[in-house]
């Protein structure tokens, strides 16, 4: 009779290990929704997706319709060529700056008012496959050296936060700042700073 008792015992106390690990194992498993890219997120408070197409939609419109950048156009008498270079993080928080950089580009080649030359790694690349196919490739196929065409115009920047906070409440106000300078002559041609990004972040009191 003991035995049996303690076979039930064993038994049921195996069966609750397997319940806790099978509840266990599918709490642990996240819940995922697909929602629309385009669809505004904001779970930590912190510099998003939404941010980027916000302030690079913005910047690039005021750089590319600015007078000054215009002028400089017409003197060109052809679309100017502008080459995307660093945009700094001075910011209190790791922002990858490289995608503000890259959707840049895209708004850029997108616009129809200015032609984009590729830097950064994508040249290197180019670089090392030119010089690669001299010796390799055919004579006929072989991309020629020195045949790059250079940028007209640089545009680079930065993000900068400032941050207010009392009790549980702080705000986090982004400024994002962009210049377009002649790479011939050292001039600026355009200046501006996008701080729409201003965001109210209430954490909830913690309960003792």
């Amino acid at each position: 009779m003991n035995y049996k008792k303690k076979m039930k015992k064993l038994m049921g106390l195996l069966v609750c290990g397997v319940l806790m690990t099978l509840i266990s194992a599918c709490s642990s498993n996240p819940k995922v929704s697909r929602v629309d890219a385009g669809t505004q997120t904001d779970l930590s408070g912190y510099w998003n997706d939404t941010d980027v197409r916000i302030v690079c939609d913005s910047l690039i419109k005021a750089c590319l319709d600015s007078p000054r950048v215009v002028q400089a156009t017409a003197q060109l008498g052809r679309l100017p060529r502008v080459l995307v270079g660093t945009f700094k993080n001075d910011s209190d928080e790791h922002i990858d700056t490289s995608i503000i950089a890259s959707t840049m580009e895209v708004a850029i080649f997108n616009s129809g008012k200015a032609d984009f030359i590729a830097g950064g790694s994508t040249r290197n690349e180019l670089r090392a496959e030119r010089q690669d196919q001299q010796g390799n490739a055919s004579e006929e196929t072989a991309a020629a050296l020195g045949n790059e065409t250079g940028a007209d115009f640089m545009l680079t920047g930065s993000v900068k936060t400032i941050i207010d906070g009392a009790g549980n409440t702080a705000t986090r106000t982004y400024f994002v700042s962009a210049e377009m300078t002649n790479i011939e002559s050292n001039t600026r041609l355009w200046m501006d700073q996008n701080s729409e990004i201003k965001k109210i972040i209430q954490r909830p009191k913690a309960k003792l």
